[in-house]
């Protein structure tokens, strides 16, 4: 688990600054998918290839995110497949970590500084088995600082984005 989280804060990169993984390669930009935009990094074994979106919607209004994603990453290399986890644009609070809601199933996620994910590794495949079928994804967090957050994600596009980014993971 601390191996996959450790690649899984690289994606941390795609919006801010770059670890030392991430400072070898541009992330490739593949396309969009209505609301999903498809992402490579890297070559070879070593290759991630992600879907992410950004938020339709974000309160408060009158606060500050920064830049919001969700993303879905798999690695060429086999070590994940399809993990999802969501990027604020503020340091989150770990005591009171994200949640995701698609209809009626929720998720709940941990906190490593800005990024949420799932804390029961065997919910990913649902989670984006829902997304896949459903058609709104909300995500609610707490900033650092206190300030409860919410973010809607249209899932418009993320069939079709996650599999172009699985064919160009294989």
């Amino acid at each position: 688990m601390k191996r996959l989280l450790t690649r899984l804060a690289g994606l941390a990169a795609v919006c801010a600054t770059a670890p030392a993984w991430a400072q070898t390669a541009e992330p490739v930009f593949h396309g969009a998918e209505r609301d999903w935009r498809v992402f490579t990094r890297g070559d070879g074994a070593d290759r991630i290839c992600y879907v992410q979106s950004t938020p339709r919607e974000s309160n408060p209004e009158n606060t500050d995110h920064g830049d919001v994603f969700f993303l879905v990453a798999s690695w060429a290399n086999g070590d994940a497949r399809e993990q999802p986890s969501f990027l604020a644009g503020q340091m989150l609070r770990p005591d009171n970590p994200p949640g995701v809601r698609i209809g009626s199933d929720r998720y709940r996620m941990f906190v490593s500084e800005r990024e949420g994910f799932v804390e029961d590794p065997g919910d990913e495949a649902e989670l984006v088995e829902d997304m896949r079928r459903g058609s709104v994804m909300r995500v609610e967090a707490t900033h650092a600082d206190g300030t409860l957050v919410a973010y809607e994600f249209s899932l418009s596009g993320v069939t079709a984005a996650l599999q172009q980014a699985g064919r160009l993971c294989r």
